[in-house]
């Protein structure tokens, strides 16, 4: 849990990184970062993992979703001012592979109807699938707006070749004890998802989009 880290020094180096950002305003809002190394994992060997959990607090706003939805679901996305693709508009991307990948380029991450959802791949290929960004279901019984903001609270933890995780955990716009609460649920949930648990955790930094690392860990 937390207390590997020490609550004091996460909260120290948080206060410091957000003093750092005030004193150097950018002209867009900096994201915050949760940055790790680790240890004694064998890329080639072990298991690469790769888990999703959903954060007390969105971390980028900004992030853009696309609802690839039925008629009932894209217009509660055009009413909402969210973007929105029907099952026509898909079926005109002609399963070109470029398009689709300009599509998965344009957004942060998609929700799709449950009827609309299962035609995904005839539709579109698996371009959204090779891009991380297949989409999140969404059903009738489903607030559409509720369920776009889970997806912008969701992130993902995925091991590739290398031993340093980076993923969004907040903004500067937050506050401190939001940043926190994000830093450790994103924490200690990756901690669960390695073989030997913070033994494989070499160490733990948070810093924003132009700012100095923090060492939390």
């Amino acid at each position: 849990n937390a207390e590997y880290m020490g609550r004091d020094n996460v909260n120290k180096c948080i206060a410091e990184m957000m003093k750092e950002s005030r004193e150097k305003p950018r002209n867009f809002t900096e994201t915050v970062e949760l940055q790790i190394v680790l240890k004694n994992y064998d890329t080639q060997k072990d298991k690469r993992f790769s888990g999703t959990v959903k954060l007390p607090h969105i971390p980028r706003p900004s992030a853009k979703v696309c609802v690839l939805g039925d008629d009932v679901h894209c217009d509660e996305a055009k009413a909402n001012n969210l973007d929105s693709m029907d099952v026509e508009a898909m079926k005109k991307l002609n399963k070109d592979k470029k398009l689709v990948k300009k599509l998965a380029k344009r957004y942060n991450a998609f929700v799709a109807t449950d009827s609309v959802i299962r035609q995904i791949p005839r539709l579109l290929g698996p371009g959204l699938s090779k891009a991380g960004k297949f989409p999140s279901q969404v059903t009738h019984n489903d607030s559409l707006i509720v369920r776009v903001n889970d997806v912008k609270a969701t992130i993902k933890f995925q091991m590739k070749k290398v031993l340093v995780l980076g993923v969004a955990i907040g903004n500067v716009k937050m506050e401190e004890k939001q940043i926190y609460e994000n830093v450790n649920l994103a924490v200690n949930f990756l901690v669960s998802l390695l073989k030997k648990n913070w033994q494989n955790v070499k160490c733990l930094y948070i810093k924003t989009s132009m700012g100095k690392r923090q060492r939390i860990y």
